[in-house]
């Protein structure tokens, strides 16, 4: 009876967080300096599935927007929303993904040195001049690299291979923070400059539509095993010993997991930039809501995680009439958030 209701309320959680996500993502759709109302937003998508589809010529769906308003939904603002849902999602599952895999709570999805990677990637491809899809690719690349490295280094370092991961993730990624400080130093002031620092503070501002498609592949690549995989996560909590008398490859399990949260990782800071906290905090206020249950944990923190970016990603382009760094953002929200996380755990223990 007592795991019938915890599982109850694992899926009510999940329904709710569900729905909460669908919500903010319609209300998304409708913030701008042209306003749309949710209503029209619901037609302009319905509308646009119903003519994709080929229905439209067999039962005509009558238009009751304009053509600006539908410009606004599908054109601007449907990518920018996506890929911030995508982006939350992926971080967050990593940020769970890694914490359950080195067993720390304050694992993160730059861990392995995968951010300041994408960082000098993005940063050499601004010095060159290069455009906006190719800075996506050199981040990209930069950061799976840089995590290449630094498992060449962790398998060839003795001792414990999770703490040399974490130590050659450190190491590698200040050494690749280094060679982006540089980049800003030789940088030109006047534009090349502004744009790497933009860059580095995270944002989604210059996302396309032909952006979605080349973030979503590697993100469902890297996620799907993830989702498949959890439950063996929770195996992986009992230590390496108990994993292997259950039948598990231990090693295997541990390398296919973090590649798929580097995966993740790395595909989410090609498109949007340096963005800290998601994946740190969401994890640990998804166990908050729903335990810590692989299996319930990271489907919540993808969730959530896809929730939380959205709306931080809402006031950054509302606020103010300039927009604000998304980066900016997390870690004014989530630094008081995890402190306050931290002090609620004391008092309860």
């Amino acid at each position: 009876m007592a795991a019938r209701k915890r599982n109850g309320r694992k899926t009510a959680v999940l329904l709710i967080s569900a729905g909460v996500l669908l919500a903010l993502f319609l209300v998304s759709l409708t913030l701008g300096r042209y306003g749309v109302s949710v209503f029209d937003v619901a037609r302009i998508l319905f509308y646009r599935f119903w003519r994709g589809v080929g229905l439209d010529s067999v039962w005509p769906m009558a238009v009751s927007w304009t053509a600006k308003a539908e410009a606004a939904v599908v054109n601007m603002r449907l990518p920018r929303v996506l890929v911030a849902c995508m982006v939350g999602c992926s971080l967050s599952a990593a940020g769970a993904t890694f914490q359950g895999v080195f067993k720390n709570p304050m694992a993160s999805p730059d861990i392995l040195g995968a951010s300041g990677g994408a960082a000098f990637g993005a940063a050499l491809a601004i010095l060159f001049g290069l455009s906006s899809a190719l800075i996506t690719v050199f981040a990209f690349v930069g950061a799976l690299l840089t995590v290449a490295l630094v498992f060449l280094i962790a398998r060839r370092a003795p001792g414990q291979s999770t703490v040399s991961l974490i130590l050659a993730g450190i190491m590698i990624g200040s050494l690749f923070s280094a060679g982006t400080s540089y980049l800003k130093l030789v940088a030109d002031p006047s534009n090349q400059l502004p744009a790497i620092t933009y860059w580095l503070m995270g944002s989604l501002s210059g996302t396309q539509r032909s952006t979605v498609p080349v973030a979503a592949i590697p993100m469902a690549i890297g996620l799907v095993p993830l989702l498949l995989l959890r439950w063996r996560l929770n195996v992986l909590s009992l230590g390496d010993s108990e994993a292997r008398a259950l039948g598990v490859n231990v090693g295997a399990l541990r390398t296919v997991l973090i590649l798929c949260a580097t995966l993740v990782t790395a595909a989410s800071i090609a498109v949007s930039g340096t963005i800290g906290w998601v994946g740190l905090v969401i994890p640990h206020l998804s166990r908050k809501l729903i335990g810590s249950d692989q299996r319930g944990l990271l489907p919540c923190s993808m969730l959530v995680g896809a929730a939380f970016l959205l709306v931080v990603d809402d006031v950054s382009r509302n606020l103010l009439a300039t927009e604000i760094p998304i980066g900016i953002l997390t870690a004014v929200v989530g630094a008081p958030f995890f402190i306050w996380l931290l002090l609620r755990k004391e008092k309860t223990q």
